[in-house]
């Protein structure tokens, strides 16, 4: 987290940071986040770049030092640009649909599962896609986290809510594996 923490975070045109002792503000187009560091850690900011400095070379300090770079980075990025993560609903017969702001699936189960939206995060759906959006990149991954909890993809068929383009890595079921086993041993005895 050293190396991370000595990169310097450019500040886009439009985006203002004011830091006050251990939190730090990154208002944008998109919105204002804010968060709270480790009260050690400095800021010095030099024409478009802002630079994290750490008073030792501790582990401890060096965790914070990145950690808190890392951070500052993506709030940066979510007022600038936002972020979005995309899930897709797969089986037959699943669905989803808003009902207002909510997100309500249809996933096997013998209830309609609702989902409400975290603040600041916004939820669409486009046949079976759904797109989580905000600037705060930690909500939005979380959001889409709990999406995926409703309904994870199971291992035989694919079905469920999974990430766009996440594999699923599919199992032989046990029925199909005691067959291929009883073909291959009566094969064997005939190949003589």
């Amino acid at each position: 987290m050293s190396r991370i923490g000595r990169k310097p975070v450019i500040i886009p045109a439009g985006v203002t940071i004011s830091t006050d002792a251990n939190v730090v503000t990154v208002k944008g187009p998109k919105g204002t986040l804010s968060a709270k560091f480790n009260p050690h850690i400095t800021y010095e900011t030099k024409g478009n770049e802002l630079i994290c400095k750490r008073p030792n070379d501790s582990i401890n300090m060096k965790m914070n030092h990145g950690t808190a770079r890392a951070i500052i980075n993506d709030m940066v990025e979510g007022v600038t640009n936002g972020f979005t993560k995309s899930l897709e609903i797969k089986g037959v017969g699943y669905r989803g649909e808003m009902r207002g702001t909510d997100l309500v699936l249809h996933v096997g189960h013998s209830h309609e599962d609702v989902v409400h939206p975290l603040n600041g995060v916004s939820i669409a759906i486009k046949q079976s896609i759904i797109t989580v959006s905000g600037i705060d990149k930690q909500a939005v991954g979380q959001m889409a986290a709990m999406i995926r909890n409703v309904r994870k993809p199971e291992c035989y068929h694919g079905k469920g809510i999974r990430y766009q383009n996440e594999v699923v890595v599919l199992r032989q079921p046990a029925s199909a594996k005691k067959s291929a086993v009883g073909a291959a041993t009566t094969a064997a005895p005939a190949a003589k």
